[in-house]
């Protein structure tokens, strides 16, 4: 499943990616926590029914990266799309700092690239903050 869609939703909340990759990947049955449970654990993950039907009640909003995982086995799409945004900016300037050091031995990216990276960070956080920029 391509969840790259440029025709896909803003999905903000993990109750909402989890409705809209229900909806995607079962259309038109309703899905039951222990049929998915058990489809997680057929691909090597590990959920407990009670916890996915607590995300799909919006009672968890900040699981942790197994959970995810976990998620992402479920509906056979990369765990990240159930992180926030800013998580995944922030893991990619990690990732880019790493490549960094790792090529030229230093301790830093072209001034260019971690430029365009900071600003992708302050873009998402100044979306997120109430009365912030939308799509700008």
């Amino acid at each position: 499943m391509d969840i790259g869609d440029e025709h896909a939703p803003e999905l903000p909340s993990l109750q909402q990616k989890v409705e809209y990759m229900v909806e995607k990947t079962f259309p038109g049955r309703k899905v039951s926590g222990r049929t998915f449970a058990e489809l997680v654990r057929e691909r090597g993950g590990s959920l407990s029914h009670s916890y996915f039907s607590n995300i799909l009640a919006g009672k968890v909003t900040r699981p942790s990266e197994e959970i995810l995982k976990a998620l992402g086995l479920g509906f056979g799409v990369d765990w990240r799309f159930f992180k926030e945004e800013s998580e995944v900016v922030g893991d990619v300037v990690v990732g880019l700092r790493f490549l960094a050091r790792r090529r030229t031995g230093e301790g830093g990216l072209p001034p260019e690239l971690l430029e365009f990276a900071l600003s992708l960070l302050a873009d998402t956080k100044a979306e997120q903050r109430p009365g912030g920029a939308q799509g700008a």
